[in-house]
């Protein structure tokens, strides 16, 4: 099953691989997806989908050293040498929309820009900035309804640019402990008004996203990431998680959008996402559902011959095997990942595997 096509929606993969989005930190001026990002998201097109690194709707939300954005022409202009890339391979590829809130330092963002989250509890740990090197996260500015409403509209401006930029879709991160996720987590969001409180205030802000999205360039073009259970960035598990996520599953459901993706990290040594959770919310949504969490060849076939996916996404091995889908035919060695160069800029480590092709 995993080598067979598949109608995503109103796309058609040529198979049910997804590469995982992976940051890579490579947009060096101006957060601008550039030619080098082109030749890496080209050589993995053979993927059935491709789902972009982390990339911003806004300032506020370029947290990490250069991570690429997708707010002004010039980030259009940079995708669009990402999507020409990949659609000449025969690939399809949508961006995933990654606003880091708490998750920030402020010598990472622009001029102007500022570290916002629903509550203001600072981020525990420390992030790298190419200025200062390890530093602790800057504390977040809790948001006001009105940045919140900015907010929502930033996410449809990117989506409506996404399109501009050639991109088959977008993905709306929920997970990982970032904007969205922080609003839905009741560890993070300790607001008492519309948007906290309870586990439908919770969900509220990701409604309105990909409400704002799906009017501004239609359901099967909207998907949505999410991580229940998920520990990343002070986020975890609590009371409620299960039903507050299967609530919301069902409500996004009800607009139709392109897939849900749900991530499992336990392959990473943290808690997994309970095996009837995944049953649950695949349920509770009436169209595509993708996988993801250490996930090898073996394990995606099983999770798609059960019916447990409809697609299965795989991240690190994706990024050292440009051929990754070939590799898995073929039941290949696969090329070992370079740790110390996942964040680097430059070609080493990014666009420097070997093929089988050679």
């Amino acid at each position: 099953m995993l080598f067979e096509s598949f109608s995503l929606r109103s796309t058609q993969l040529s198979n049910r691989a997804v590469m995982s989005p992976l940051t890579r930190s490579r947009a060096v001026d101006n957060n601008t997806p550039n030619a080098l990002m082109a030749t890496y998201y080209g050589q993995r097109a053979s993927a059935g989908l491709i789902i972009t690194e982390g990339t911003s709707p806004s300032p506020n939300g370029l947290g990490y050293a250069r991570i690429p954005g997708l707010f002004n022409d010039a980030h259009v202009q940079g995708w669009k040498l990402v999507t020409d890339a990949v659609h000449a391979k025969g690939g399809k590829i949508v961006v995933q929309l990654m606003h880091t809130g708490r998750v920030a330092h402020q010598a990472n963002l622009p001029v102007g820009a500022e570290v916002l989250s629903p509550s203001s509890d600072t981020c525990p740990g420390e992030m790298w900035t190419d200025s200062q090197g390890m530093q602790p996260h800057t504390p977040p500015r809790a948001m006001t309804e009105a940045d919140i409403q900015a907010a929502i509209g930033e996410y449809a401006t990117a989506a409506r640019l996404a399109i501009q930029a050639g991109f088959d879709g977008i993905e709306l991160h929920a997970a990982n402990g970032y904007l969205l996720e922080q609003f839905l987590n009741a560890n993070i969001n300790r607001r008492t008004d519309g948007y906290g409180g309870t586990a439908q205030g919770r969900n509220r802000l990701i409604l309105e996203v990909a409400r704002a999205a799906v009017k501004e360039i239609g359901a099967e073009r909207v998907g949505i990431r999410l991580s229940p259970h998920g520990v990343f960035n002070g986020a975890g598990a609590f009371e409620g998680v299960d039903d507050q996520y299967v609530a919301l599953v069902k409500e996004l459901s009800t607009l139709g959008l392109m897939y849900v993706h749900v991530l499992d990290h336990s392959a990473m040594g943290t808690p997994p996402v309970p095996a009837k959770l995944k049953t649950d919310l695949k349920a509770a949504f009436d169209g595509p559902f993708i996988l993801a969490g250490g996930l090898d060849k073996a394990g995606a076939q099983q999770a798609l011959s059960e019916g447990r996916a409809d697609l299965v996404a795989m991240g690190k091995a994706f990024l050292a095997n440009p051929d990754l889908v070939e590799r898995m035919r073929l039941d290949a060695p696969l090329n070992a990942p370079a740790a110390d160069t996942f964040y680097t800029p430059g070609a080493k480590g990014y666009t420097d595997y070997p093929t089988l092709a050679g």
